[in-house]
């Protein structure tokens, strides 16, 4: 399994399933596939250990999200498995490790799609609530939005039974170095992280980290989550593509399942997720072929 550490998709596509009325018929497929954010991890700051490290909380995430699928669990239910642990590690830029704002404050955003029923979940800026991803689900679920923010989504959570935690749980020294050396370059007349400058004068070493998921489950029903940090540094109140249905997280049965992670700016204005599902949609494009067509679109 690779360390996942480019701007990146992950991509399911839907699959037919044998009918039960065939007794020959071989066991319905099922899998998942999960990333841990896009960015750069020098190599030189990479020690084997921590790469160790990091392959073990991948491992550990994507053999908790297939263990559901395995038992005949629904997708939605693996995506959760899954994303949950990547969110409860400090490793990550989602949950326990996202980075922090320009106030130094963690705020946290995350998306979930039910392919089967194309119902969707979202949440922005919520910074109190441990496993993000969670109440996107309770959003789906339990309300007639798709995506809830700030105070909003955290009074919704409330009003769900969700315990809160303090923003200090999500906050990491890691994090905070990559923070305090943010602020420095931008006082120093640096570009800021809310600018889009040239790409050679990006800092590409504290953007990695959003975590996303897409599974396929025996029943043939797909789904897709993403969560995240966000960038560091971020001002204004600031939301990327990782919330953003269409964006960042899609899933339709009849075509494929999208978790995105890289510069939420560009995949925004693509629409990535939504843009390599229609291609399959209305032209029956190859699904590696729409994917590559899609991110060279926001190479340009």
């Amino acid at each position: 399994m690779r360390l996942l550490l480019r701007p990146f998709l992950l991509i399911l596509a839907a699959m037919s399933h044998a009918t039960a009325a065939d007794p020959t018929a071989r066991p319905n497929p099922f899998g998942l596939v999960l990333h841990g954010g896009a960015g750069v991890i020098d190599r030189r700051n990479l020690t084997p250990e921590k790469e160790a490290e990091l392959r073990a909380k991948l491992t550990e995430a994507r053999e908790a999200g297939y263990a559901v699928l395995q038992r005949g669990g629904p997708a939605l239910d693996a995506v959760i498995a899954t994303i949950t642990i990547l969110e409860d590690s400090p490793l990550f830029n989602a949950g326990k490790g996202a980075v922090f704002n320009h106030d130094g404050i963690c705020e946290l955003d995350a998306s979930i799609m039910d392919g089967r029923t194309q119902a969707a979940g979202a949440i922005a800026g919520v910074r109190r609530i441990r496993n993000p991803i969670t109440l996107a689900r309770a959003v789906m679920e339990k309300s007639s939005h798709v995506l809830l923010s700030g105070e909003g989504a955290e009074k919704f959570a409330a009003q769900q039974g969700f315990a809160f935690v303090p923003n200090e749980y999500f906050q990491t020294e890691a994090r905070r170095r990559q923070w305090e050396q943010a602020l420095q370059r931008e006082a120093g007349g640096k570009t800021s992280s809310w600018e889009f400058p040239d790409a050679a004068q990006v800092d590409r070493t504290g953007r990695y980290g959003t975590v996303g998921c897409v599974a396929l489950d025996q029943a043939g029903n797909l789904a897709a989550g993403t969560s995240t940090g966000g960038m560091t540094n971020k001002k204004f109140g600031r939301i990327g593509d990782a919330p953003i249905i269409g964006a960042g997280t899609y899933a339709s049965n009849a075509t494929c399942a999208v978790s995105a992670t890289g510069w939420g700016e560009f995949f925004i204005r693509v629409g990535v997720a939504r843009d390599i599902a229609a291609q399959l949609e209305y032209r029956g494009t190859p699904l590696a072929e729409a994917a590559a067509a899609t991110m060279a679109k926001v190479g340009q």
